[in-house]
């Protein structure tokens, strides 16, 4: 009872000085959206597009729809903390949402430094939200809350900053979040993970640790994602004069990587039964490999092929590669987000790279503009283009991994630190909250 009592009071301490915290920032900073449609609080949520600002409202709806059903399910992997885990991701959603405005806004600060914040600001937002759950996946189970809310609390500037250097001064097209999401989530999980490591503990099965409730969840998150996840896609590529590019494409990418699933899952899985979380696992590896190029592909027969080729891709990671950085690199992979994020995420960039350089008027007509517009007022050939993609997933990488080494080695302190046997007591206090 004693440790029951004092993993509540932890958390509530916590909990009450980071939102103590925010309440002063935003106090002292944040400020709503004047009327004017073209002044927007950070420039990656910011459409100059969009003269009304009642169409933002349901973009950001939409995106914070699946965000808190599709990965908030996907969350409660673990029979043993399935509840906790999705207390766990409101948890993280409600600190993030309001982190994020405050880290993005320092590099967009008006000229009276003041963050202006409006429904177009909180696609960006939910941008962070998702990418900050990719990473939890990969320590699901092995960290407590503190833990996750100190996580988040890191991650979120580096975020910030990496989104604003590939997006602002590199003038990076990743509307999707191929690579500020996906690819950047997942290795910075990946790297938490990996420092987390500890040698001389005993080896615990939570990956096998699955009930039945995880099928029910997983039936829940997989149509929410299918329902949800275009619109979140496109929330900063729609235009009411232009074709949904970004919705149609992701919609056969989700389509083509659902059929691979059927093709492969029997053929790689002695028991032949495809389970749902695969059919998760191939949604969100659809939606990776899109997020660049979601808006950049003028074909639907380029989405079908990119889909199924990034469903393959996850079932041969997920059966061949997870072990192998299991016992090799140390790296434990709760929910395989190096399977369903990051290296669907490194293919859609590269196929992002490859469409960049072929980028013509003739292809794009109009859409060039909105595409890719340095190339569009000759700022910069299509090749050149295709250079600063690159160097954005090395810089995506670079800042994934040194970020989440430091993350992981400052998570390993003591006072952080609960013991294995714990582990469920924590779940049990926030499945009471």
């Amino acid at each position: 009872m004693a440790g029951h009592a004092a993993a509540r009071l932890h958390l509530s301490g916590l909990c009450f000085f980071l939102q103590l915290l925010t309440i002063v920032l935003f106090a002292t900073f944040v400020r709503y959206s004047p009327e004017s449609p073209y002044l927007c609080s950070t420039e990656p949520s910011c459409s100059q597009t969009d003269p009304s600002p009642t169409l933002g409202y349901p973009r950001f709806r939409d995106a914070y729809i699946r965000a808190l059903l599709g990965f908030g399910f996907l969350l409660a992997f673990l029979s043993r903390y399935g509840m906790g885990s999705v207390a766990d991701s409101l948890l993280i959603v409600a600190f993030t949402i309001q982190w994020a405005i405050l880290a993005q806004g320092l590099f967009y600060f008006s000229l009276n430094s003041k963050i202006y914040v409006g429904a177009q600001s909180m696609v960006s937002v939910d941008f962070c939200t998702a990418t900050i759950l990719i990473s939890t996946g990969a320590v699901l189970g092995r960290v407590n809350a503190m833990q996750m809310l100190l996580m988040a609390l890191l991650e979120v500037p580096l975020f910030a900053c990496n989104e604003y250097i590939l997006r602002s001064l590199l003038g990076v097209s990743d509307s999707g979040g191929s690579l500020t999401i996906h690819t950047f989530g997942a290795y910075f999980g990946l790297m938490v993970s990996r420092a987390l490591h500890q040698p001389h503990t005993d080896k615990r099965k939570e990956q096998q640790d699955v009930g039945h409730q995880p099928d029910v969840f997983a039936v829940v998150g997989t149509i929410c994602l299918w329902i949800f996840w275009p619109s979140f896609a496109s929330a900063t590529t729609a235009h009411e004069n232009a074709e949904p590019w970004a919705v149609l494409n992701l919609y056969f990418s989700l389509a083509a990587s659902t059929m691979a699933t059927f093709v492969l899952s029997p053929i790689l899985y002695e028991e032949g039964t495809l389970q749902l979380a695969q059919l998760q696992d191939a949604t969100l590896a659809s939606a990776a490999v899109m997020g660049m190029a979601g808006e950049m592909l003028s074909t639907p027969f380029g989405a079908l092929t990119a889909g199924f080729l990034a469903s393959q891709l996850s079932l041969l990671g997920s059966r061949f590669l997870s072990p192998i950085l299991r016992s090799r690199l140390k790296i434990e992979d709760t929910c395989g987000v190096h399977n369903v994020h990051g290296m669907p995420g490194v293919l859609g960039t590269f196929l992002g790279i490859l469409l960049a350089a072929l980028a013509t008027e003739d292809v794009y007509g109009d859409r060039l503009q909105r595409v890719f517009p340095l190339v569009a007022d000759s700022s910069r050939s299509p090749s050149e283009q295709a250079q600063w993609q690159l160097c954005g997933l090395l810089i995506t990488l670079l800042l994934a991994a040194l970020g989440g080494g430091l993350t992981g080695v400052l998570l390993r302190a003591k006072l952080l630190r609960s013991p294995p046997e714990k582990n469920e007591l924590e779940s049990k206090v926030l499945r009471e909250v």
